[in-house]
């Protein structure tokens, strides 16, 4: 039996405690072989530029999970020159692992609300499966009526480790409330990010001087 492979994508502008609670969230409650953390390179959904250049963000994932268990960076997007959308991140990894080994993709409740604008959205589920990371009083009434009519489809209480795509399973950890734009922010005004972000990544920031 093919354990599965997580993938968790974003800015990490910069990667926090957050982050990390949902990358071991996924990788344990899937008892995944294994969770790649995927920084943006060109973040096309953002209005504005990341507050450190795609290189610092790649270094401060890796110092991140230094140490931490079947948690890995991959840098395929910080490598791309021009704006990486998710389904083209997963049909890279589709030719590079076969079609058998289960792919599951974790977002937020957020971006479940937002999934019918993504770039070919709907072949999302033809590559990966969707692990959703919900907030308290998440309901199902607020989504698009197509991306709905997917939730309830595909959801599934417990994942059959033989699908490889196209099932949809809601993580039980909901995330915490942790912004990067408000450590940035802290940060900018030379405040502490104790405990908001993990003391390798302080270090690292601190020696190159980011969010200053």
């Amino acid at each position: 039996m093919t354990r599965g492979i997580g993938l968790f994508g974003g800015t990490f502008d910069p990667i926090h405690t957050a982050h990390l609670r949902l990358a071991r969230a996924l990788r344990d409650e899937l008892d995944l072989a294994e969770v790649r953390l995927i920084p943006a390179g060109n973040p096309y959904h953002r209005t504005e530029q990341p507050g450190a250049d795609a290189a610092h963000r790649l270094a401060m994932v890796e110092a991140a999970i230094a140490g931490e268990p079947r948690l890995v960076a991959d840098d395929r997007e910080v490598r791309r020159d021009r704006p990486a959308y998710t389904v083209e991140t997963l049909e890279e990894l589709r030719a590079e692992l076969g079609s058998s080994v289960p792919l599951w993709l974790l977002i937020g409740g957020d971006s479940l609300a937002t999934l019918d604008r993504w770039q070919r959205w709907e072949e999302l589920f033809k590559l990966a499966n969707l692990a959703v990371a919900l907030r308290p009083g998440f309901s199902a009434d607020t989504l698009p009526p197509a991306v709905a009519q997917h939730w309830q489809a595909r959801q599934v209480s417990d994942f059959p480790n033989q699908a490889a795509s196209g099932t949809i399973r809601a993580l039980t950890l909901p995330p915490v409330d942790v912004s990067a734009t408000a450590i940035r922010t802290r940060l900018q005004a030379g405040g502490p990010a104790d405990g908001l972000v993990p003391d390798a990544v302080l270090a690292y920031i601190a020696r190159h001087g980011l969010y200053r």
